[in-house]
């Protein structure tokens, strides 16, 4: 598998973006705005249509749409603070909406769907350096404001208690989310990279003991979800996409399944 060039870069995209999108995912999972992903990820094809029409490189409208829409989110989130998730609701909405409208006027009809699902096994040379340089950027920034981005994540007005500028912390996590989404929605499709931030943290919440080690869990499975998906999906021709997110979805299944049967059995004893 390895003896052919395209499988060495998805892999090698694979890695970096499951280090990646698990950083991003934590945070957004213990706020709980989970579908904040989801939202971005959507909004982030309006950006693909837009930067078509435009003549500019689609992956740079689908960023400078994600920025503007994560800080939308966030604009809406402080309007509707007892109804938070309205904010995605109408972010997603409006995304589809735009979507859907500018995708009827994009020629190369074909280059616009490759975003829904992506192609990681089709990665260009300019494309791989993309991820290197957005992936680079996402673990400095999110390792030089650890501590804070662990408190943000709890309780925002703890952190406000503890001095934290949650201002310059919601800037910069905005900015790390929407570029990610917007990178990887290319390479993975902008229907599934939600779920690579989300459910490797799922998983990693159902055996991990503190935040640090909900992070590395949630790192190590996204790398057995990328790796044993490459791997299926070049042996069995599969998507590689759609395998690596199933294959999340079943561990998950049989994480909950194992602990249930466990509790039974304490129960019984």
């Amino acid at each position: 598998m390895l003896q052919y060039g395209f499988m060495q870069k998805a892999l090698f995209a694979g890695i970096l973006f499951g280090i990646m999108l698990p950083c991003i995912g934590v945070v957004i999972v213990l706020k709980r705005l989970s579908m904040v992903g989801d939202a971005l990820s959507h909004i982030s094809l309006a950006g693909v249509a837009g930067g078509m029409l435009m003549g500019i490189h689609p992956v740079t409208g689908a960023v400078l749409t994600c920025i503007g829409a994560g800080f939308g989110i966030e604009w809406m989130r402080r309007r509707f603070k007892a109804y938070e998730e309205l904010s995605i609701a109408l972010t997603m909405s409006f995304g589809v909406g735009l979507a859907g409208v500018l995708s009827g006027f994009v020629k190369n009809a074909g280059s616009f769907h490759q975003f829904l699902f992506g192609s990681i096994v089709a990665i260009t040379s300019s494309e791989m350096w993309i991820i290197c340089v957005m992936s680079i950027f996402v673990i400095v920034v999110f390792s030089i404001f650890y501590h804070e981005l662990m408190i943000y994540a709890f309780d925002e007005d703890t952190a406000k208690l503890k001095k934290v500028k949650s201002s310059v912390i919601q800037f910069v996590f905005t900015l790390l989310t929407a570029g990610a989404v917007a990178v990887a929605s290319k390479i993975i499709g902008a229907l599934l990279v939600s779920s690579m931030m989300v459910i490797p943290v799922a998983c990693a919440l159902q055996i991990a003991k503190s935040y640090k080690e909900t992070l590395f869990y949630s790192i190590a499975f996204a790398q057995c979800f990328v790796l044993i998906g490459l791997i299926l999906s070049f042996y069995f021709n599969l998507k590689p996409g759609g395998s690596i997110v199933l294959l999340g979805i079943f561990t998950l299944v049989g994480i909950l399944i194992t602990k249930n049967l466990r509790g039974r059995e304490k129960k019984d004893d």
